[in-house]
């Protein structure tokens, strides 16, 4: 690929500080070796491409930390009637979908298997790089089981080889299933400690799997060099629980009280909010119909006390990475997010670095992403207008005008602009 140099842009780095004007990132093959003013950067006596930013912004690649590429709304008549295979087609327009948003990197919260990982890793389709959970972990009669009062079951990851099928009650039954998943190829495991907005038999405050089963999980993990657990999280009781367990994501916090604050506080928990995903599930309700009459009943009872979690969260200093739940959305909606978490108290410059440095860090890969720095993957992309001063306008893909992944150029549209 040889030396690219992007210019002629504002740069934000994605570590928080000031923009800098008149900026420009040098790169080369994949890997970026310089960044700053323009003035400041020694090109090499060989050949450099120029990319013209066209006096946007120029940011890291961004990062959604929740998102569940292999389905998009949740409507149980119509995706119980979708052939299986077809989902792995439907998926790809879902991966073009959130990468032409900005977002080169995700964590999967379950869903996308080690064969879909695989397939983008090795270029043979476009869409973010992923960090994978498989499935999620759910008690029987929990958030990630799907039965049907009518007796009949609708699981949003039902298991076939390469998926483990995701329920397990008890200890020893949590230990081997946690085995299994990681067998299968996740990098992070997925569990539900409490109920949930779109499953049909509990409640979002339902506390879900005890202490000692979480901690088996931690430590499952731990023997894995270091994988982490990530806990869909949303009543006072099952949040608790997981920081006391040692997991190392809340996904969600709906009903945070201030013992669980100071909890993840002290323990240095990352905050997941998703505060997208209720609002999604309502705003599909009214225009597609498209949702179980339980989960919109559940979200209007959420979404006030979420908003209000997520910021008595921020403003006590709980370290917060930007997801979003896409698939719940349409996915590339995914940084609608980024008003939503302005409008509990952060500023668009926190948001950003939500979005980037500290979603790198909540994966574990800040050592590769997240930040526009010198030794770092080449992950870029220049907006057309400045997003301090219109945190919304991150919203419109079409201001993403141009999209790097890992040294190559996904997505250009600046002559559109």
């Amino acid at each position: 690929m040889g030396y690219t140099l992007i210019h002629n842009g504002t740069l934000i780095d994605g570590n928080g500080g000031p923009p800098v004007a008149d900026a420009a990132l040098l790169v080369q093959d994949n890997v970026i070796r310089a960044v700053g003013r323009k003035a400041e950067i020694t090109l090499p006596a060989a050949p450099v491409t120029q990319l013209d930013a066209g006096g946007g912004w120029i940011l890291p690649g961004l990062i959604d930390t929740h998102v569940h590429l292999m389905f998009e709304g949740v409507d149980i008549p119509k995706m119980m009637t979708t052939p299986f295979s077809y989902n792995f087609y439907q998926a790809l327009a879902h991966m073009r979908r959130t990468l032409d948003a900005g977002i080169t990197t995700v964590r999967d919260a379950g869903g996308a298997d080690l064969g879909v990982k695989q397939a983008q890793a090795n270029g043979l389709i476009a869409g973010p790089r992923m960090q994978i959970s498989v499935t999620a972990l759910s008690i029987t009669g929990g958030h990630g089981d799907g039965w049907m009062p009518s007796g009949a079951s609708f699981d949003l990851f039902p298991p076939y080889p390469g998926m483990p099928d995701n329920k397990c009650d008890g200890v020893e039954a949590v230990r081997k299933k946690v085995r299994e998943v990681l067998r299968a190829g996740a990098e992070v495991i997925k569990v539900c400690s409490t109920g949930g907005v779109l499953s049909p038999t509990d409640h979002p405050e339902f506390t879900q799997f005890t202490e000692e089963e979480l901690r088996v999980m931690v430590q499952e993990g731990a023997y894995r060099r270091g994988v982490k657990v990530m806990a869909h999280a949303q009543g006072a009781e099952g949040i608790k629980n997981a920081v006391r367990a040692g997991i190392h994501s809340i996904e969600h916090g709906i009903f945070l009280d201030d013992e669980a604050i100071e909890l993840m506080l002290s323990r240095g928990v990352f905050l997941v909010p998703t505060l997208l995903a209720p609002l999604a599930v309502l705003e599909q309700a009214e225009t597609k119909g498209n949702m179980p009459e339980y989960g919109v009943r559940k979200a209007r009872e959420t979404i006030e006390i979420h908003s209000e979690s997520i910021a008595r969260a921020h403003q006590a200093g709980v370290t917060i990475a930007m997801g979003t739940d896409a698939g719940v959305m349409p996915h590339g909606t995914n940084l609608r997010e980024l008003g939503l978490m302005c409008a509990i108290g952060m500023s668009p410059m926190q948001a950003i670095v939500a979005t980037t440095k500290t979603a790198a860090a909540c994966l574990g890969w800040q050592d590769r992403v997240g930040t526009l720095a010198a030794g770092k993957l080449a992950d870029a992309i220049l907006v057309r207008s400045d997003p301090l001063g219109h945190i919304r306008s991150l919203e419109d893909p079409a201001n993403i005008t141009l999209v790097m992944q890992d040294g190559k150029i996904v997505k250009d549209i600046r002559e559109a602009a």
